[in-house]
């Protein structure tokens, strides 16, 4: 079991320090993790930005972020002063040089003070534009140059487009390795998804009916309540495909797909999910118009409330999607031929992150006519918002002395199965920062390759401006394009009920 006697002395430096990534994650993250004794004993965070502040007012700030946003709820007195001590301020202008300077003497500072080297993790928490001027300045400053102890986290977007995606690596690896780069898609961090590969590859009994010979097709759909609100005219520059599918959605595609990995070495795993992309089918234009749907929500009811279109929230026209559907084939000897629909969309009728994989009817029907229309196909559905769940849906007969067959759940729930609360997904990935391990940090070969899979939808759907936008209300399930995708092939959406029983 690791413990933090097993992590060396780490200086986190957060660009972007008085933003709300740091206020809403990365703030109440580590200081979960220190609560729970998995911070170095020696550590310090660092906090950047251009708001005139004193390491008190930051501190101060912080307190209120994580009294707000942490799980742990409200932070105790004494807990937070002796986190607090760790923490600190430097205003800085990411374009000046001498900002660099600053934080290099901060740091030989911290390590004389602590007679050993540390550990030193620099975070991107700021507008991608910067990131290019953030990597060039710390290759000057001679910032990075220790390859063994520096690293880089850099959040999504990674990159606009394909070649945007290639300049950036080309710049990162200009200065770092790429095992110091850690591209940071905080999907993979949560709890139900790393599960993923424990339930696949722990349990003897699924690999055999993991194949096109036994599952019919897979659903993965991640849908939100939420519009894009304030967020609109950032998002405008993005659209569903980008903002979703290429990474988060494709990501869990990867862990349903992948071969089992020889062992759980980083680049082992890192190696299947690129086999996985590699294999996936690219489109035609003929392929984006029977493969494809796009949609934009328009203004209607949410929970008895009235909310505005997406126009209307960003106050121009725009041919922006909110709303994203495709199929995709992974033409390999495991997958070829089946189905795997994709979908996610702002303004949905509910807010969840679920994998729904369907297996084949049984191959032969032995059971009375009547009971021919109570019977379906086998379910494994993985819940992974708003409940934590894994369950699989078989058929059993219903008590009686008729032979009635219903459909039965067997469950694992997070909650009726532990006691104690699961870490998000932020604590997850920044302690696996901190230990230099990067099996749920995109390396750059996938980011890519995922870039390489959409680039012909997104180049097609710029080609071709929708003409039906907005096509879909809010508190709804999308477009009835998106219905008509999946049903073509005899299938419908699968939703999953509320309360997360059937």
């Amino acid at each position: 079991m690791i413990t933090n006697k097993q992590i060396a002395p780490t200086i986190f430096v957060i660009f972007g320090g008085t933003g709300d990534l740091n206020a809403r994650k990365l703030a109440p993250a580590l200081y979960n993790l220190y609560l729970e004794g998995w911070l170095p004993e020696q550590f310090s965070i660092i906090g950047t930005g251009r708001t005139q502040l004193q390491d008190e007012d930051f501190r101060k700030k912080l307190l209120e972020d994580i009294n707000q946003f942490s799980r742990s709820g409200k932070a105790e007195k004494e807990k937070w002063e002796a986190f607090s001590q760790h923490l600190f301020y430097q205003v800085s202008d990411l374009n000046d040089f001498k900002t660099y300077k600053e934080f290099g003497t901060r740091i030989k500072h911290l390590e004389t003070e602590w007679d050993t080297k540390a550990n030193v993790i620099y975070y991107l928490a700021v507008a991608p534009n910067f990131f290019p001027i953030i990597a060039d300045n710390l290759a000057k400053s001679k910032l990075a140059d220790d390859s063994q102890r520096v690293r880089i986290v850099i959040e999504k977007p990674f990159g606009h487009d394909l070649e945007s995606a290639k300049e950036l690596n080309q710049l990162l690896m200009r200065t770092f390795d790429e095992r110091q780069i850690y591209r940071i898609d905080h999907y993979l961090g949560k709890e139900t998804v790393q599960n993923i590969m424990a339930f696949r590859f722990a349990n003897s009994l699924l690999e055999p009916t993991w194949n096109r010979n036994y599952i019919e097709h897979v659903q993965i759909s991640v849908t939100e309540q939420l519009g894009a609100g304030e967020r609109a005219g950032y998002y405008d520059g993005s659209g569903a495909l980008r903002d979703m599918i290429q990474n988060h959605l494709l990501q869990l595609l990867c862990l349903v797909a992948m071969e089992p990995p020889i062992s759980f070495n980083a680049d082992e795993v890192r190696n299947r999910k690129v086999d996985v992309l590699r294999a996936m089918r690219r489109f035609s234009p003929d392929d984006v118009r029977l493969s494809t749907v796009r949609g934009q929500y328009g203004n209607g009811w949410l929970e008895g409330k009235e909310v505005p279109g997406y126009r209307e929230e960003l106050k121009a026209e725009s041919n922006t999607e909110t709303f994203a559907a495709v199929k995709f084939f992974v033409d390999n000897w495991r997958w070829q031929g089946v189905p795997f629909y994709l979908r996610t969309g702002k303004r949905m009728h509910q807010s969840a992150s679920v994998i729904s994989i369907q297996f084949k009817e049984v191959p032969h029907f032995m059971f009375p006519p009547e009971t021919a229309d109570s019977i379906h196909n086998n379910r494994l559905i993985i819940s992974i918002q708003p409940e934590m769940s894994i369950r699989l849906q078989v058929q059993a007969k219903r008590p009686g002395l008729d032979m009635i067959l219903n459909t039965v759940d067997m469950v694992f729930d997070y909650k009726g199965t532990y006691s104690s609360e699961a870490p998000e997904a932020y604590e997850t990935l920044l302690l696996d920062t901190m230990l230099g391990d990067q099996t749920l940090f995109m390396r750059g070969d996938q980011v890519e390759e995922a870039w390489d899979l959409i680039m012909p939808i997104l180049t097609t759907w710029q080609g071709r401006k929708s003409l039906n936008f907005p096509n879909y209300s809010a508190d709804s399930w999308g477009p009835e394009t998106a219905e008509a995708l999946i049903a073509r092939d005899g299938f419908h959406w699968f939703t999953l009920p509320l309360n997360g029983k059937k």
